[in-house]
Parts: C-alpha cells; sequence; structure tokens
C-alpha cells in the first residue's frame, strides 16, 4: 500500500487543449463525379441515377467492390485497416504539434470510427455518436485525475459504402452523396501546465428512414430541457449543432434557431459531408477558428 500512487483530482475543468484534422489527398469535384461513379461501376445506361452522387474513390483493384452486393468484405476491409489507421495518425499529429508537448505526456487514447469494427482490438466508440461519446469519457478522465491528458481519435472511410447503383435501393446511392472521409483528433485534459515560452459480406448497406428529421426535431426539445435544465440552459442558440442539411433544416424551425447557428455546422457539412463520429469535433475545429475570425470573446463563439 506503502507503494500505491495517489490520483489527484483535478481542480479545473476539463479542457481542450488542441484539435487536429485529416482528409484524404484525393479528390473527386461534384460536377465531374456522378459520369465518373457510374463509368467505373458499368453503369452508364442508368442514366436517372447518376445526379444521386458526388464523391467516390477509385476502385478498381477489386471488381466486385463496384457491384451492388458481390461478396467483398475482405478487399474493403484489406483497403481500410491500412488507410484508417494512417488519416487518424495524421490527425492526431496536427494535434499533438499544437499542443507542442511530447507524446509521452499522453495517458489515454480513446478511437472512434464505424469503418473496421470488425477489426479487434475494436474501436471504442462506433457511429455518429462516437466523437461525443469520447468527448464524455475524455471529460470524465481529465477531471477526475489532474494527470491524465487524453487523446481522441475519430476517423470514418466510406469504402464500405461503395457500390454500384440498383433502382430498388436508393439509399446505398444516398449514403454515397451524404458521407464523406476525414479523421479528427483533440487532446483533453484538466489543470494545464502553463510554458514560459507560450457487416454484411458486400459491405455496409444503407437504408436511411426518410423520417429522421422529424423524428429527431419532434422529440429534441425535450431532451435539451432535461440535459440542460439543470444548468439554467434554456436558449438554445447557446449550444452548438451537427447533422444533415435536413436535420438542420427541422431544427432551426422547430427551435426557433438564428440563421446563422448552424453557419460552422454547415460549412462542415458542405466542405466534408456527413463524416460520422469526427462531425463534432470538426464543428469544434471550425468554431474556435470562426471564432478568432470574428474576435469573439472565447472560441467557443463568445458563449463559454
Amino acid at each position: 500500500m506503502a507503494n500505491m500512487e495517489v490520483i489527484r483530482r483535478a481542480s479545473g475543468p476539463a479542457t481542450v487543449f488542441a484539435i487536429g484534422t485529416a482528409t484524404p489527398p484525393n479528390c473527386v469535384e461534384q460536377s465531374t463525379f456522378p459520369d465518373y461513379h457510374f463509368r467505373v461501376t458499368n453503369s452508364e445506361h442508368k442514366v436517372d441515377l447518376k445526379n444521386k452522387f458526388k464523391r467516390i474513390y477509385h476502385l478498381k483493384q477489386s471488381p466486385n467492390i463496384a457491384a451492388y452486393a458481390a461478396p467483398s468484405l475482405n478487399a474493403r476491409q484489406d483497403m481500410v485497416a491500412v488507410e484508417v489507421p494512417k488519416l487518424g495518425q495524421q490527425a492526431a499529429e496536427k494535434a499533438i504539434a499544437e499542443w507542442a508537448q511530447p507524446k509521452s505526456n499522453l495517458t489515454c487514447l480513446n478511437f472512434c470510427t464505424s469503418t473496421i469494427s470488425v477489426d479487434m482490438p475494436g474501436a471504442d466508440y462506433h457511429g455518429c455518436y462516437g466523437g461525443t461519446s469520447a468527448l464524455r469519457l475524455a471529460k470524465d478522465m481529465a477531471e477526475n485525475n489532474a494527470a491524465a491528458r487524453v487523446l481522441i481519435a475519430c476517423c470514418e472511410v466510406t469504402a464500405m459504402l461503395f457500390r454500384g447503383p440498383h433502382e430498388a435501393h436508393v439509399g446505398d446511392l444516398v449514403g454515397l452523396v451524404l458521407f464523406g472521409d476525414v479523421a479528427a483528433a483533440l487532446i483533453v485534459g484538466s489543470d494545464p501546465v502553463r510554458r514560459e515560452d507560450s457487416m454484411r459480406e458486400a459491405g455496409l448497406l444503407v437504408d436511411l428512414m426518410r423520417d429522421i428529421p422529424g423524428l429527431v426535431s419532434g422529440s429534441i426539445e425535450e431532451i435539451l430541457k432535461e440535459a440542460f435544465g439543470s444548468f439554467g440552459i434554456s436558449d438554445w442558440n447557446e449550444i452548438f449543432w451537427i447533422g444533415g442539411p435536413a436535420i438542420f433544416n427541422r431544427m432551426e424551425m422547430g427551435l426557433g434557431l438564428r440563421p446563422d447557428k448552424m453557419l460552422c455546422s454547415r460549412h462542415v457539412l458542405s466542405e466534408y459531408g456527413n463524416v460520422s463520429s469526427p462531425s463534432v469535433l470538426f464543428v469544434l475545429d471550425a468554431m474556435r477558428k470562426f471564432s478568432v475570425e470574428e474576435g469573439r470573446s472565447t472560441t467557443g463563439e463568445g458563449l463559454d
């Protein structure tokens, strides 16, 4: 017992020390993507479906990936098992460089992805809520251990969604249009040290419910009251949002949000698509940059 280390609780709240983001080097222009996608999937005769698409990877190495439901999980896994860690590492290195402290000072890693969830060791969190779950856990770690320095890394690569078009499965086309490939990383801790120098075999099939925006907007206010009521927050312009364009529109109308409230969220969506778990981290990064450009009192758009 005499040798047991005493863990000291932090005296201050959890703080985001640094943010890093990364995107793949390849990019297909939205204006040329439909022709490109239907060409590489040998589907140019399906003219009516072409305008459903925006971006894609070049995947000629495995013909099954270009088919609608051919067995291709091994090929997809081989691809993303390399690319997800690579993209996540780029984001983490940017965050560590901004933090400007040795990597050896990091004590914990929270990793989020839906892309390679069948691999082991598995990710800590999956899905669009993964980024917020990782932030919650990092907050608890940082505030209950003053020495904790938590690296959060979220990465999503949409290779699991890519396939040839099928008239009876429009949801897959929507998934290709909506989702994007990114990685984001944050470093979270408390009591900062101040420095003197300042899936199926065919891959992931998408079947999006048409009424998701209505379901979300219809119940969100009661959830917000339960979550933020104890903090005295009732003006929903005091928090920030992530999601898709239909959800944004319904939220604005249902909650009476200011037109500029979704500015950073819509910017991230327009630049990168719906990027699932890293979305919240990308919006945080956009908010702090916007706050500096606008001369706000804090990096949280002057709200914190």
